[in-house]
């Protein structure tokens, strides 16, 4: 019987992440979904069912990331696609007092590229060699730094992980491992915005999108399963732009 193909998710248990496990699911991957709240992460493996396993972990603490890593490795023996996920949308503008700018800027970029970074090193020794997969979700913020006051550390560090991409991908291609990174435009059904995206907001951003409606999950998820795939090898160090031509590539 041929091995199924194991997957690390972080952020796995709502919105993009539960989407991309989903899609992993559904293509018999054995999939691990990495989050900080259990109770998130049990309702979510719940729903999914078969093949798909759960780990409580912070991926901006180093300690929570090797005991995860670990963990999946003694399972597994080794891993094939890591989705690094996880993240933290929280604004901050040059109004914001210091002090408190300086605290949600160190949450934003733990989350959003300090927990890439620790992931990537962590799986980066177990994955396959040759057919290995990172795939990084960024956004669209990365390159218009936000549609709206506040992105000074979610636009930074969208940013960053592109960088984190393109390095990666240097070092780890010659083993055969392919790295790249999606940017999400707007997407709804997640719960990115804390309940603050109004109809409003979502109709106004709709007349700039050329194909006509804001993204969903599925979009996501559609497009990481594509770059985790065998149709996908030749394609290393990219930034895959997913938003319905809002954002032409750059």
């Amino acid at each position: 019987m041929k091995k199924k193909r194991v997957a690390i998710i972080t952020g796995g248990s709502s919105g993009i992440g539960y989407a991309i496990a989903k899609k992993m699911v559904e293509n018999q991957v054995d999939v691990t979904i990495l989050g900080r709240k259990q109770i998130a992460l049990k309702e979510a493996a719940f729903r999914l069912e078969n093949n798909v396993h759960w780990i409580q972990a912070d991926v901006g603490n180093r300690p929570d990331v090797e005991l995860a890593i670990n963990s999946v490795v003694e399972r597994t023996g080794s891993i094939d696609i890591l989705v690094n996920n996880a993240g933290s949308g929280k604004a901050i503008t040059t109004q914001t007092p210091l002090l408190e700018a300086e605290s949600v800027w160190n949450e934003v970029n733990d989350a959003n590229l300090k927990g890439a970074f620790l992931m990537t090193m962590a799986v980066a020794p177990f994955l396959k060699r040759p057919s290995g997969r990172i795939i990084n979700i960024s956004s669209i913020g990365a390159f218009t730094g936000g549609s709206s006051a506040g992105g000074l550390a979610y636009a930074a560090s969208k940013s960053g992980l592109h960088g984190l991409t393109f390095a990666s991908a240097r070092e780890l291609s010659i083993d055969g491992i392919t790295v790249n990174a999606i940017a999400p435009g707007l997407i709804t059904e997640t719960n990115f915005f804390n309940g603050q995206l109004t109809d409003e907001r979502v109709n106004r951003t709709v007349t700039q999108i050329p194909v006509g409606r804001a993204g969903k999950p599925d979009d996501i998820a559609s497009a990481v399963w594509y770059l985790a795939s065998p149709d996908a090898s030749f394609i290393n160090g990219e930034i895959l732009n997913v938003n319905g031509g809002w954002l032409f590539g750059r």
